[in-house]
């Protein structure tokens, strides 16, 4: 067995057939963008000499790595071909494949027998049909050799089933393998749910979600649906591949595009009698409760499997043509106070709206959201959430739905959506933020604006939480590409207090002090500063900026000179510090007295004082 849960596809192959799969899958591993981990994986498990390491970390260019990691990969299967399980236990580690969604997919190919090891070469097939035969024969032999070559890319790019081994013009010897044959037609006695390899589980998916079915745990009515590293149930698998409107997990889910109604209907899958009894019983209720017509009920049951491949906004218009509530219980009253027109939708024609969830909030903004489960675009001040993960944060709500849960001026993301406020994406969907590529995925996890000044451009990206900078706008500002993980000053400054005693000093203490050993705090407050002026009134020298200023301020001061100050450590102690940003507080007074900008200048202020007192425990 897996690490994941899954059955271990490396246990039932000879070294022979992982070579082979190594030589055919070269060219899509070198592909990868990010390889780094990759090759320092290979490296840490002496599959990589240091030598040859150092020289491929070295290589800048795209086009160099992926020539550098394929003459890697062709090494290896020349030089280590006797060491084909240590090389693919080595990649297949769970947090190798969190990283390379290539890896994951070749995996998968393995453990659910889409990669046949019983073809031959398609060269070597096409020597031995040049042998045998001669003018219209070699034409022919041509044809052929085109037509399994279609077919094998066929049966490794898709998911549905492959060309039988009968449909093959030449005699191939079996496989040693039996478990990894290719996939069967459609009709043939040889389902995959009967192959021994899979006595005791299944590959399933629900929507774009993939995951292994455990049929003792089904038989049980426990969490069965094992997928990224978590336990579902079936219905909760229903919900996590984005088909919970359906409220049918055996028409959901399926194993190869056949729905697990057929399997258990067929005697193939056992489910709990303790579970189907408490659903017929809970369907009874609701026929009670909420009686339908003959016509409106076999209308509905023949259109289930049609809504299963339409997209979600034709899906979700055929539910509101077909008025079925969405949300019963608790949410029923909600959506009927909801009907109620409002005369004014403006406050949610912003960028980015307020939400919350019970006990937690964050700001959602519109043009990262795709759906449910894909496009984090709520932000908190801790990370980046899709909607279902914002939901999953609240500790109060075991059965939270993001529909009916997330709450934004208090209407629901649902009428946000009948309102066309939001517009889910298609189930096809390849922008960005539908896309399960890594480099997509990862820059989903940071804002795409600088923290300090809001500008978009070439960002630098805290691993540690959700900000983004500008190089030279960050304190310290960083020079050159950083190496491995990199952390902004927030997060340090967070790092190190949780070490750190309190100091317990007075003010008097905390202005005596020398800059040199308070740098990060004095970082900090110079950011959140920078932060706090959202329209850059106190960043420039104002003498270049507002007119006649010089008449009446005498010793100017502004942001741009304080950071400049500390940079050349013209500053011995932090009272020189702080004396600064009080220039530029009763400057602004003196100045604007309590106009629009001398209550900016008096709220900057108060700023600073709270996060002072509080960064050095005063």
């Amino acid at each position: 067995m897996g690490v994941d849960g899954q059955m271990d596809p490396l246990d039932f192959l000879t070294n022979e057939d992982l070579r082979l799969f190594l030589h055919r899958k070269k060219t899509e591993i070198s592909c990868m963008d990010q390889p780094h981990m990759f090759l320092t994986q290979l490296r840490d498990h002496d599959m990589l000499p240091e030598k040859l390491y150092k020289k491929l970390k070295g290589m800048r260019s795209r086009e160099q790595r992926q020539q550098g990691v394929y003459e890697v990969l062709d090494w290896l299967e020349k030089e280590k071909s006797h060491c084909m399980h240590q090389f693919w236990c080595c990649v297949f580690k769970d947090h190798i494949l969190q990283l390379y969604p290539t890896l994951r997919l070749l995996r998968s190919s393995l453990l659910d027998g889409t990669f046949s090891f019983c073809e031959k070469p398609v060269v070597e097939e096409g020597l031995m049909e040049k042998k045998q035969t001669e003018g219209n024969g070699e034409k022919e032999e041509r044809k052929n050799t085109r037509k399994r070559k279609e077919n094998d890319k066929t049966s490794e790019d898709s998911d549905g089933p492959g060309p039988s081994s009968a449909s093959t013009p030449i005699q191939k010897k079996p496989a040693k393998k039996p478990s990894f044959s290719p996939s069967v037609e459609k009709g043939d006695a040889q389902e995959i749910w009967k192959w021994p390899f899979y006595k005791t589980q299944l590959p399933v998916s629900c929507g774009n979600k993939e995951g292994t079915l455990h049929r003792d745990r089904l038989a049980k009515g426990e969490e069965c649906v094992f997928a990224q590293g978590h336990w579902f149930t079936p219905s909760a698998f229903e919900q996590y591949g984005g088909k919970e409107r359906s409220k049918n997990w055996k028409l959901s889910i399926r194993c190869r595009n056949t729905p697990l109604k057929k399997l258990i209907e067929e005697g193939h899958l056992q489910t709990s009698p303790i579970k189907q009894t408490k659903k017929t019983c809970v369907q009874n209720i609701m026929k009670v409760l909420f009686p339908v017509s003959s016509s409106e009920s076999s209308s509905a049951e023949s259109s289930m499997l049609t809504e299963e491949e339409r997209d979600a906004d034709d899906f979700e218009e055929q539910r509101r043509r077909e008025g079925v509530m969405e949300f019963r219980g608790r949410g029923n009253k909600q959506e009927v106070e909801e009907e109620a027109e409002i005369d004014d939708l403006s406050v949610f024609q912003t960028p980015y709206l307020p939400v919350n969830c019970v006990s937690i909030s964050g700001m959602l903004y519109k043009y990262r959201f795709a759906s449910g489960l894909r496009g984090k675009c709520i932000r908190t001040d801790e990370s980046w959430f899709t909607p279902d993960e914002f939901v999953r944060q609240e500790p109060s709500l075991t059965d939270g739905l993001w529909k009916r849960d997330i709450l934004c001026h208090g209407k629901s993301l649902n009428f946000l959506l009948k309102k066309k406020i939001l517009k889910i994406h298609l189930l096809l969907c390849k922008c960005k933020k539908c896309s399960d590529q890594e480099q997509d995925l990862l820059a989903q996890k940071n804002d795409d604006i600088c923290y300090v000044c809001d500008a978009v451009g070439e960002l630098l990206c805290c691993d540690e939480c959700p900000r983004a900078f500008h190089s030279k706008c960050h304190l310290p500002a960083v020079h050159g590409d950083t190496l491995g993980e990199w952390m902004c000053t927030f997060c340090v400054l967070r790092a190190s207090q949780q070490w750190l005693y309190p100091s317990h000093m007075t003010e008097q203490d905390v202005l005596n002090a020398p800059v040199t050993q308070k740098r990060l705090q004095c970082h900090y407050l110079l950011l959140c500063v920078y932060r706090e002026d959202v329209q850059r009134v106190f960043v420039k020298d104002p003498c270049k900026t507002v007119a006649r200023y010089s008449q009446f301020i005498s010793q100017p001061m502004w942001l741009d000179r304080i950071k400049q100050k500390l940079e050349r450590d013209e500053y011995q102690t932090i009272g020189e510090f702080v004396s600064d940003f009080q220039l530029i507080f009763s400057n602004c007074s003196i100045f604007n007295k309590d106009n629009e900008f001398g209550r900016m200048g008096a709220k900057l202020k108060e700023l600073f004082e709270k996060e002072f007192q509080t960064i050095f425990t005063i």
